[in-house]
């Protein structure tokens, strides 16, 4: 089943009325079953390893709380979730190419194209989180295999988060809430503001950009140049949009998922834009990676802190893909965030002599262009192809849309942009923000007519056949 399609609101709005009429006993059985159906409309193969994969973790989690082999079962934990990954998502990137060079073939990668679990890369992740927790402390296993099957396998967030934490979800899930008519009210928004940003906006943009990633050859410097500079929005109004219907649709169930952005483009630097872009995914390596590496060197003093923001940016990178252009994305992430902390001072000192406002925005100008410049290392296919691009970028002559609908890629940026000012007015001036918000709140007839065409809009936008970015992770 697709997302965007008009039979997975249908089964959230539907399932809804059962859900709340149901015992609260219940209620998480139901959500467990949805999930597992949703699984199932996917691959029945992967339904199949979701549930093996839980009892695994399920049984794990209890051993390391009730042995004194705590260590040992741990790391055993922590190995078994690594190699699950790595034979599934990474075998063909790491270990087929060595065997190559013996004229050697395990046959594991065509174990790959039968399983080939979507979303393994959040529930392996969410599932590594569970076990530290119960290692380190913070958290007891969980008893009830149901609920850890909800935990790792809760439809809304499966296919592209946000990254939740064992001890957030499951504390909800223990605790049903009684029938919140504002909680509905408010998922049906949300989940609307997502299905919006999506199909209105990012499905609009989508062109521009897929089309140099998979003709590169077709486009000369000027459309390039473009691009780099549209797929920020494109890639934040997709991934933002899904975590929103995500969002959205959970609370409907009466379950918050964390946030997920925080109106990222509004950053003045690298270091605070990943505060607030996938913030379940970036604040998940910097508990669970970074803080570890840290004080694992922390004999070292400051070179701790260098060496750990390389290493959890460089598994930043590879969590995206198998493949030489994620290293290097996590790797340029990880020098900008280095040069950043040792240039703070002289940064302070050159941008002071700018005036007013203006050096909020040349950090922000700066903190975009440097991230649309490495997304080109995201969408790429591999190293040479990101090369290529770059260098193609020298010669601005014979700008072409090519294949790309103009109007449609118009009509999507003019929607984007008006809603990137929206969040500026939201950031930067609470006044004016104030009084749009008591405007919008004040005109009834205004808001029933907004509603209903982003409704009809979105509605004849459906096709059953448009994918998520983050989807293939």
């Amino acid at each position: 089943m697709e997302v965007i399609s008009i039979y997975f609101p249908a089964l959230v709005i539907i399932s809804a009325f059962f859900y709340y009429f149901l015992d609260n006993k219940y209620r998480k059985s139901l959500l467990t079953i949805l999930s597992c159906a949703f699984l199932a409309t996917l691959s029945i193969n992967l339904l199949a390893y979701v549930l093996v994969y839980s009892l695994i973790n399920y049984f794990l989690g209890l051993s390391i709380y009730n042995t004194r082999f705590k260590k040992a079962i741990f790391r055993t934990g922590i190995i078994i979730n690594l190699l699950q990954i790595i034979v599934l998502k990474y075998y063909g990137f790491t270990i087929d190419p060595i065997l190559g060079l013996f004229g050697l073939d395990s046959g594991i990668s065509r174990l790959t194209e039968i399983l080939a679990p979507i979303g393994i890369s959040y529930f392996t992740l969410q599932a590594i989180g569970y076990l530290v927790n119960i290692y380190m402390g913070w958290e007891k296993p969980e008893r009830n295999i149901l609920d850890l099957v909800l935990y790792l396998s809760f439809f809304p967030k499966f296919l592209s988060g946000p990254v939740e934490r064992s001890n957030h979800f499951l504390a909800q899930v223990k605790n049903q809430r009684a029938t919140n008519s504002q909680n509905i009210i408010t998922g049906l928004k949300i989940a609307l503001l997502g299905f919006f940003k999506k199909v209105i906006i990012a499905d609009q943009l989508a062109p521009l950009v897929t089309n140099m990633y998979n003709t590169p050859d077709s486009f000369g410097g000027s459309y390039i140049l473009l691009a780099i500079i549209v797929q920020p929005l494109y890639l934040y109004f997709d991934f933002s949009g899904y975590t929103d219907i995500a969002i959205g649709f959970a609370r409907i169930y009466g379950i918050d998922l964390i946030q997920n952005f925080n109106r990222p483009f509004l950053a003045e630097n690298v270091t605070n834009f990943w505060k607030r872009f996938h913030i379940s995914l970036t604040s998940w390596f910097n508990d669970y990676v970074f803080k570890q590496v840290s004080f694992r060197f922390r004999k070292l003093k400051s070179y701790a802190s260098i060496i750990a923001v390389f290493v959890t940016w460089i598994l930043f990178g590879i969590w995206h893909g198998a493949g030489w252009n994620f290293m290097v994305l996590g790797l340029i992430q990880a020098v900008a965030i280095i040069y950043e902390y040792f240039t703070k001072k002289e940064r302070g000192l050159l941008f002071s002599r700018l005036p007013g406002s203006m050096k909020i925005w040349v950090g922000r100008l700066f903190t975009y262009l440097f991230y649309g410049w490495s997304l080109t290392f995201f969408f790429s296919a591999d190293l040479p192809s990101t090369f290529k691009l770059f260098s193609k970028i020298k010669d601005l002559s014979n700008f072409s849309l090519g294949t790309t609908p103009l109007i449609p890629f118009i009509f999507g940026l003019s929607v984007s942009l008006l809603y990137l000012v929206f969040e500026i007015l939201q950031n930067d001036s609470s006044a004016a923000y104030g009084w749009l918000k008591r405007y919008w709140t004040n005109h009834r007839a205004l808001r029933i007519i907004v509603y209903y065409t982003v409704i009809a809009m979105i509605i004849t936008q459906l096709s059953g056949s448009s994918s998520f970015v983050y989807q293939i992770f």
